[in-house]
């Protein structure tokens, strides 16, 4: 599957639609309701798990009261989460499939990619998406703070909170890409089975890195802050530790799948060594030309 021979030929005819509509359309509304789910996640815990213990119930009961965006509306089946929470949570797997179906490879990006790799590559559109989106939250507090004296008590935050998972989700999209930082200055001048050592030497320590992690902390992530969905503690008060820890430890995950599937997709390429001339990409520096007015 993860072999030369596995890679999906049809993005070579996906580059020229790479800038289509759809595009932007499904990592949008994937944002838009992953978004909506994350804040209720109260109303979720509340439904699925709820607390044994009277004070914490009542404490997510509180909070999820008072955060609530559409407090008017019932919650479906006699519980916390009302129609729009369930219809965000069902639209969420719907749009990442749909995302993934019609990715489309951009010029730029990794050509050798397999269909494995759909998942990375949408996670990727869904962080230019987030980029996106806090680029637009930080220009419309520059606009009320300096032009109309009217600043936010949650630009900031919520910049900070979009932030961390730009960092998160660009691990993964990084790895699929093979865009991390390695250094091949005894990689290249070994044979090819010395090179699929070193490969297994690399994915071995990731493994054992994200397993450690998670081992260590899973604890203290899922229990003491997602669980107990605590929160900032600020005037916007936004629930950074609660969401933001437990997606370092599914995100290490992840990024240890990627890479076995790397190795996998890899294996049966040739070792070519590299300068720092193939680092050099010719259409970037053609246009630094341009721009310069060089010939």
């Amino acid at each position: 599957m993860f072999g030369p021979e596995a890679v999906d030929a049809t993005h070579v005819l996906m580059k020229d639609e790479s800038g289509s509509f759809i595009q932007w359309l499904m990592p949008l509304a994937f944002v838009v309701c992953a978004g909506w789910v994350v804040w209720h996640v109260p109303a979720f815990i509340l439904d699925f798990l709820p607390p044994a213990s009277e004070s914490l119930f009542a404490q997510i009961s509180e909070l999820h009261a008072r955060k609530d965006v559409t407090p008017n509306l019932s919650g479906l089946f006699g519980g916390f989460a009302d129609p729009v929470d369930w219809a965000a949570l069902l639209a969420m797997p719907i749009l990442f499939y749909i995302g993934m179906r019609t990715i489309r490879c951009a010029p730029m990006e990794f050509e050798q990619w397999t269909r494995f790799d759909r998942f990375a590559l949408f996670v990727g559109r869904v962080t230019m998406m987030l980029i996106l989106l806090m680029t637009g939250i930080m220009l419309y507090e520059v606009f009320v703070r300096y032009l109309l004296a009217a600043p936010t008590l949650w630009a900031n935050e919520l910049t900070l909170w979009l932030g961390g998972y730009v960092f998160l989700f660009s691990g993964l999209y990084a790895m699929q890409q093979r865009c991390h930082i390695r250094i091949f200055l005894l990689y290249d001048v070994v044979p090819r089975f010395i090179q699929h050592i070193f490969d297994m030497l690399s994915l071995l320590m990731i493994w054992v890195f994200a397993v450690a992690l998670v081992f260590g902390s899973y604890k203290q992530v899922f229990v003491n802050k997602f669980y107990k969905w605590e929160m900032f503690g600020t005037a916007f008060d936004p629930p950074i530790p609660a969401t933001v820890q437990p997606f370092i430890l599914i995100m290490v995950v992840l990024i240890a799948i990627q890479a076995t599937a790397n190795l996998f997709a890899d294996w049966n390429k040739d070792g070519a060594t590299r300068s720092a001339h193939d680092e050099i990409d010719e259409d970037e520096l053609e246009a630094l030309r341009k721009a310069a007015g060089a010939n």
